[in-house]
Parts: structure tokens; sequence; C-alpha cells
């Protein structure tokens, strides 16, 4: 099939509480600790750091460690991102690097390593596991964001307590936890190993962020230890609130620019995508309903990660050239999620990859329409960067009408033909296509 429909540019008007000034807000929320009352001149600060790209990283990280340094101690980054960057010290250094974090940037060095330490056993009976570095320092203080996690759920998903487990544990705890996840559930694991590390490691405080669905930052929240497992609930909340979220709740292909571990754990958020429970449709009750996805590339910050590939039925062979398969498989046995490093469908040019995308679908009911039996004016694609950029999108002439109705949409421009080059391929980002970005408008 050769026939593609017409596309027009869509804008999503979202709830974006935005913090203004990112680095005073960091230096407010830890003066409010009082931290000069247990840091003494002279002690390490193990900065825990992990591998999301987390908006303004950069500049979270330096104030956080500027502010130890004004209280006398000694900050130290150490990445704690559980497997990624290869399961190496070399490769997860290289990953903090990627995201805007180095030693000079940053304002003090970096000790990365895989060496962990045991802690002992959880009242389960896995063995807890905890990074050398931040075991050996005088205090410990994690960085992380706190978001709905892309295959467990409940009161705590992805933030802090999940950092100071599956990050701080390095690739041994990360397989560990993964394991018992698998045995006894997420939320029984994080409350018994994050109680064996509270009480045998010297935990300062955590910086908590929330980010809106612009992918800027919402909310900085510094935590005392004892207040990290009451209040990152609260802050999940949150997170799910003013996540960014698809426009439509059934979707015959979603065309995907990239996927990396910067966009997402799973490559691509699943809780995008609708397929948190399964690779490859929604679970009963979830939206949005996706029936194909095709993706286009992976992310450089991925470093060849390739984990997520799994979830779609369709990709560019140039992102199984991208790949890098140890990595990748590494990455997939230490979190159990091995289907998601399984090959899809590939294809040479996005024009045969769109094509046999909407081949595969057969007739496209158009579950809006008022006659259950009607046809649609043609396939529902929707054609995004990742996961995490979705205010502008392109979407096919099947949802114009359902567009031009809601309030919290605007149709930027009439549709048109998709802008295939002479070799059937797409521009590389679907952001630069067309109208433009919305920064380039303003």
């Amino acid at each position: 099939m050769d026939d593609f429909p017409l596309f027009f540019r869509l804008r999503q008007r979202f709830d974006a509480p935005e913090v203004a000034d990112v680095a005073g807000e960091v230096e407010t929320q830890l003066s409010r600790l009082n931290l000069a009352e247990r840091v003494r001149p002279g002690q390490s600060v193990a900065v825990a750091v992990g591998s999301r790209g987390i908006a303004a990283l950069g500049t979270i990280v330096r104030a956080t460690v500027a502010h130890l340094a004004r209280l006398g101690g000694k900050p130290f980054l150490t990445p704690a991102m559980g497997s990624h960057g290869g399961a190496t010290a070399e490769g997860q250094r290289r990953v903090l690097e990627s995201l805007g974090v180095d030693e000079a940037t940053a304002g003090c060095p970096i000790r990365s390593s895989m060496d962990v330490v045991n802690l002992g056993l959880a009242s389960e009976g896995f063995p807890v596991f905890f990074d050398r570095h931040a075991f050996e320092a005088d205090h410990v203080v994690i960085v992380n964001r706190v978001k709905p996690h892309t295959m467990f759920s409940g009161p705590v998903e992805s933030g802090l307590l999940k950092m100071l487990l599956v990050g701080l544990g390095k690739h041994e705890g990360a397989r560990v936890y993964h394991s018992a996840t698998r045995r006894i559930g997420f939320g029984r694991v994080v409350a018994s190993a994050a109680e064996v590390i509270r009480r045998k490691t010297r935990l300062l405080a955590g910086l908590a962020i929330v980010e809106n669905a612009r992918e800027r930052t919402a909310r900085i929240e510094a935590l005392l230890p004892d207040e990290i497992a009451a209040r990152e609930p609260a802050l999940l909340e949150m997170a799910r609130r003013w996540m960014a979220r698809l426009p439509f709740k059934d979707v015959d292909v979603l065309l995907v620019d990239r996927i990396g571990k910067d966009v997402s754990g799973t490559g691509m958020d699943a809780n995008v995508i609708g397929r948190k429970s399964n690779d490859h449709e929604a679970a009963e009750g979830e939206t949005p309903r996706v029936r194909r996805i095709a993706v286009r590339g992976l992310t450089p910050a991925t470093a060849g990660n390739a984990l997520g590939i799994g979830m779609a039925e369709f990709c560019r062979s140039r992102v199984l050239e991208q790949m890098d398969r140890e990595v990748t498989r590494r990455n997939v046995l230490a979190s159990g999620h091995v289907a998601a490093a399984m090959s899809p469908l590939d294809y040479k040019t996005d024009r045969q990859m769109l094509a046999a995308a909407i081949e595969s679908l057969g007739e496209c009911a158009d579950p809006c329409a008022a006659d259950a039996g009607a046809i649609s004016v043609g396939p529902r694609i929707l054609w995004i960067a990742d996961t995490l950029a979705l205010e502008e999108l392109e979407c096919s002439a099947a949802f114009l009408d359902e567009a031009r109705r809601r309030e919290d949409l605007e149709a930027l421009c009439e549709p048109r033909p998709l802008p295939f080059d002479s070799a059937g391929n797409l521009p590389d980002s679907v952001l630069g296509w067309g109208e433009g970005t919305a920064d380039e408008r303003k």
C-alpha cells in the first residue's frame, strides 16, 4: 500500500506549572532542611544522579553541589542508574556526561564504579545492595524525578525510593530487585529494601523533581530521609496530573521519531502509549489504544541501548543498525523485561515502513463513528518526536473533526501530504517539518 492520508499539525494545551528559577528553588528547598546541623566541614557527600533526561538536570545538580559545598561538605557525584550505561563504570560516567553533567559543570568529582556493598537481607529474604562509593561517604543525597513507572503501578513508582534501591543498587541490585518484584510485587520490595537502606546507610536528603507536559521543571521538593516515603505518593499524583499524553484514545498507527533511555526507562513511556501491562496492546480499560507502533530511530544519549524496541511492531532498519545488542541485552536481563529487546519488522525507508504498518491494519473502523460499522476517512495515525515531546505533533486527517471540536486542541494548518524525500524518508524530526516548532513561531 502507498496511499497515505493527509496530515495536519496539532498543538495540545496543557496545564503546565513551571519553576521560574530552578537554581534558586533548589537552594530554597535545601536551605529549608537545615542540613548544616548534620554536615560537618570536610565530610564527604555522595550526590546520586540517574540516567533520565531530566529538565535542567545540570542546573539542579550544580545548585545541589554548591549548597553542600557552602556547608563545608566535600560533595562528589555517583551514578545511580542500575545496569544502564552497559553496566560499566565508564559507561555510566558517559551517560552522565551525555545528560550535561560532568565534573566541570557540576563543580565536583565523579566517582563511578559498579562495586556494591551487601547490606544484608530484607525481611522477604532477598539481599540489599548499595553503591560502595555512596556507602563509604559520610552522607548521601539522592536527586531524581518522580513520575509514573512504565511497568509497576502503586502509590510509589519511579522516583527517590526507586533510585535508592535500583539506581544505587547498580547492576547487581537492579537484577535482584526486579527478580524479587516479579515474585512479591514492587511495593513490598520498595518498602522492605528501603527500610534496610535507611538503617544501614547515611542518607542525608532527597531532592524530588516533578516535570510538566512541556518537559520543564514544575516542582522541586527537598525531603529529609523520614519524609520521603510519606511524601512521594503525593508527588506522584502531581506528576500524573501534569504529564504529557497522546490527544486521542484510539490510534491505528503511532509513528515515533526516537526512543531511548533518556526518554523513558522503557525507551518510550508505556503510560503514554497505553502498553503498561502488555507490550503490544492496551489492557482492558487502559487508554490510549494503539494498534501499531513504528519507530524511526534511537536518541544519541541512549548510546545504542534500544530497550523498548520490542514494544513496536515496525521500525526502520537503521534502528537495528544503531542498536548496541550487548548493552541492550544486559539491560533487559537485569530488568526482567526480556521482550523489550525483541526486534520488530524492519524496513529501509519510512515510506516502506509506514505502508506496511497501514497494510497490517486491514480496514480501519472508526471508533468514534455513530454507526459501528462505518469506515473512517482513513487510518488514524499520529506522528510524534518521542513520548516526552507531545505538545505538538502531526495527525492524519481522520482526527481533524474531533480536534476542531475540542477546546484543549488547536489545529495549526490544513491537512497536507507527508513530506517524503526522493529516497522515501521523512524529516528526521516531526518538529522540523511544515510550520516549524512552537519556539520558532513565538
